[in-house]
């Protein structure tokens, strides 16, 4: 695959400098870790923190604080071009530098910003959000047992985290707590978690079928004391903090979806080259042309809609994320991404044959992480429900 032309698309010279960086840099240094990474659960640690050298993470941290000052569109890039290389480190960054770090850039105080942003920005601190639970998955905030109770200058947080990316190789994470439990999802905060601090710990890493190198795991709050200075966003303002990040991470998603399909694509075209049957290349038969044909039509759909997104959510502010119009193309791009991601990962597989069904092969590794991205950020139902309320909400008005 040669390199998107983003000027192609009014895309700034910037964005594709960005771009190629990332996609180089992926090729020729997180490629290769791959098969280990499915192969036996294994998170390139050293890999991930190698990347604050090259400029990788933080990207949206102000200079003043050790990041590159660029704008979340730019981020975006970086994910899908990494992505396309190594989905499941991508994974983690997008775990780590958009759900963690863009959050505090956008919610944290001086304090908090000058303490945690330098360390991502160098790769010496590794993040993660504490969210969903065992009993809150789609209903995160109304289902939400993690409680936190002020105890002069700390808060002590009791509860469990579930199905948390980066959680079991975490140094810093966001995490969501009921602050007010006669308020529901408007009595939640958000707080600044250090793996050190007591009573925090990782109670098992969870074996997944995809995104098998990107840890995941069940958080154990225990007693756990945290400053209260580490309060983001103001007490039982967490909804606010999340929903502020809510509409980014999803567009985002959708742009790891690209990454994730073009390599599936290109994948499938060339062995569709160098496999034959009946004497002749499998490429040259109608019905497999068919379906490479629909594959690349709909990733460019996809592509389309994908970066008109990622212009509309480029300068989001906190006050206009999480409702209207935003919300709703923001689940549409999600909802569009996964399924059209799932589509063409079948279709990769299809055009393998027997090889798509092989665990070792990487269309076969894109296959089973292609699913993730229906679930991750809100299920398809919940987008949907989403896209319709919206909907809705403009007729009745």
């Amino acid at each position: 695959m040669s390199i998107p032309d983003l000027s192609s698309f009014g895309f700034a010279q910037d964005y594709q400098s960005v771009y190629d960086l990332a996609y180089r840099y992926s090729k020729e240094e997180l490629y290769p870790l791959c098969g280990k990474m499915d192969d036996e659960e294994w998170f390139p640690e050293d890999a991930f923190r190698a990347m604050g050298e090259q400029g990788l993470l933080g990207v949206t941290v102000p200079v003043e604080y050790g990041g590159a000052g660029l704008d979340v569109l730019a981020q975006c890039f970086i994910c899908e071009a990494v992505a396309y290389w190594n989905h499941t480190l991508s994974a983690s960054l997008l775990g780590s530098d958009n759900l963690c770090v863009h959050n505090l850039v956008k919610n944290g105080d001086s304090v908090q910003k000058s303490t945690y942003l330098p360390k991502f920005c160098d790769g010496s601190a590794i993040g993660a959000l504490g969210m969903t639970e065992p009993g809150a998955g789609s209903d995160a905030l109304g289902s939400m047992a993690t409680t936190a109770t002020r105890d002069g200058d700390d808060f002590i947080l009791n509860g469990r985290k579930l199905f948390i990316t980066n959680g079991p190789v975490a140094d810093v994470l966001l995490v969501y707590a009921k602050t007010d439990l006669q308020k529901k999802q408007h009595g939640i905060s958000a707080f600044i978690v250090e793996k050190k601090f007591s009573g925090f710990s990782v109670a098992q890493k969870l074996d997944k079928m995809g995104w098998r190198g990107s840890p995941t795991g069940e958080l154990v709050f225990d007693e756990c004391r945290v400053p209260a200075s580490n309060l983001v966003g103001g007490e039982n303002e967490g909804n606010i903090v999340m929903m502020s990040g809510l509409d980014v991470e999803r567009v985002i998603g959708a742009f790891f979806c690209l990454g994730m399909a073009q390599r599936a694509l290109d994948l499938s075209v060339e062995y569709a080259t160098v496999r034959k049957q009946f004497k002749k290349p499998i490429g040259s038969f109608q019905l497999v042309q068919g379906m490479l044909a629909d594959m690349y039509t709909d990733l460019e759909s996809l592509r389309a809609f994908t970066y008109q997104l990622g212009r509309e959510i480029k300068d989001l502010s906190i006050s206009e994320a999480g409702r209207g119009v935003i919300h709703k193309r923001s689940a549409a791009a999600l909802l569009c991404a996964g399924r059209a991601c799932m589509k063409i990962l079948d279709s990769a597989v299809q055009i393998h044959g027997g090889m798509g069904c092989m665990r070792e092969t990487e269309v076969n590794r894109l296959y089973r992480s292609g699913k993730i991205m229906e679930i991750g950020a809100g299920t398809n139902q919940v987008r949907q429900i989403i896209i319709a309320g919206e909907l809705l909400k403009e007729i009745a008005s």
